[in-house]
């Protein structure tokens, strides 16, 4: 009695969870599937994160240590800012650290096992920063609030003038091995400057010629601005793939095998699937590749510091992701609920 009586309740409990999922959106049941992926989860043994940047949220559903580092201007100290219980932003903290002053963002996390945290960009052979000895300044902390998993966050917002790198990172692609590297921008607040990118780039600080960089790149180009994305390989940027000029969240991806071809993925960070220049062969004079491995995010490899744009997530792979992965990280990007209005 007692087998046919849990036997009978477990057809119960199955039908009432089939309903519950055929009631579901897609973007609903994406998220109850994933069970709180995060999008280096889902990238997973095949191609894992070698660099996981955000000051939104984890980029594993396993990470809790901090996102970022902020700096108030009244007295130099320092904090950094965790997360909530759900794996977003502790805004709140932010806000009460910097309560009658300013801050900058002084350091952004590495959610990684390689900790490649990211700090104000040395000085380059393009450009040297107005922070000291020719380094670039920060980003304001508080001059990008949004919302995502219906929390007040805050994204980084770049202007001419600021960017972040790490010059010795660890596991990152060098001379010709395989990546993926994605973002979450906007295309808001773009400029024709060079260059807003994010990903792998030299680590001398010097445009060392074709090959030697591999990072996503969003920037406008014409009058009024028709934004792009594209992978900076260094002297060039290709794959160009639109992004509807005005979305105010946007995802860029990129992937490469390092020797013969690579892809562009672009979409809407807050709905809908992602459109691709499919694979498609590096152009000549890039194959193979010759990446040196250093982190970039809002600069060129040679310190090109003139660009501005909206940063609020990355990821760099070891491994060229394929298409299903990155479908799968857009789904868990749409999920996370990015909202608000930017700045334009």
């Amino acid at each position: 009695m007692k087998l046919k009586t849990l036997s009978s309740f477990g057809a119960i409990l199955s039908a009432t969870v089939f309903l519950f999922a055929s009631a579901m959106t897609p973007v609903q049941l994406a998220s109850a599937q994933t069970a709180g992926a995060r999008p280096c989860d889902l990238y997973a043994t095949a191609t894992p994160c070698v660099a996981a940047i955000s000051t939104t949220r984890a980029l594993y559903k396993s990470y809790s240590g901090p996102l970022y580092e902020v700096t108030r201007a009244s007295d130099k100290t320092s904090t950094s800012i965790g997360l909530l219980r759900d794996g977003f932003a502790n805004a709140a903290a932010q806000d009460a650290f910097c309560a009658g002053t300013s801050c900058t963002i002084t350091k952004i996390y590495d959610q990684s096992p390689n900790h490649n945290d990211l700090t104000p960009a040395p000085a380059g052979g393009a450009a040297h920063g107005l922070g000291p000895n020719g380094y670039d300044i920060p980003a304001v902390a508080n001059a990008l609030s949004l919302v995502a998993g219906k929390h007040k966050v805050y994204g980084v917002a770049i202007s001419p003038g600021m960017g972040y790198r790490n010059d010795s990172a660890k596991q990152t692609a060098v001379n010709g091995a395989p990546e993926g590297v994605y973002m979450v921008s906007s295309a808001l607040n773009l400029n024709e400057k060079c260059c807003f990118d994010f990903g792998n780039a030299e680590t001398n600080n010097l445009d060392n010629q074709a090959g030697h960089m591999d990072a996503i790149n969003i920037m406008c180009h014409g009058n009024p601005c028709s934004p792009d994305a594209g992978l900076d390989m260094e002297d060039g940027i290709y794959g160009h793939l639109k992004v509807p000029a005005g979305t105010t969240f946007v995802t860029d991806m990129g992937a490469s095998d390092g020797q013969h071809s690579f892809a562009i993925y672009q979409g809407n960070a807050q709905a809908g699937a992602l459109t691709s220049t499919g694979v498609i062969p590096l152009p000549k004079g890039y194959q193979p590749m010759k990446q040196e491995g250093a982190i970039i995010l809002g600069i060129g490899g040679d310190n090109s510091n003139w660009a501005s744009g909206y940063f609020f997530e990355g990821v760099m792979t070891k491994g060229m992701p394929s298409a299903n992965a990155m479908e799968a990280v857009q789904r868990n990007i749409v999920a996370a609920g990015y909202s608000g209005e930017l700045k334009r």
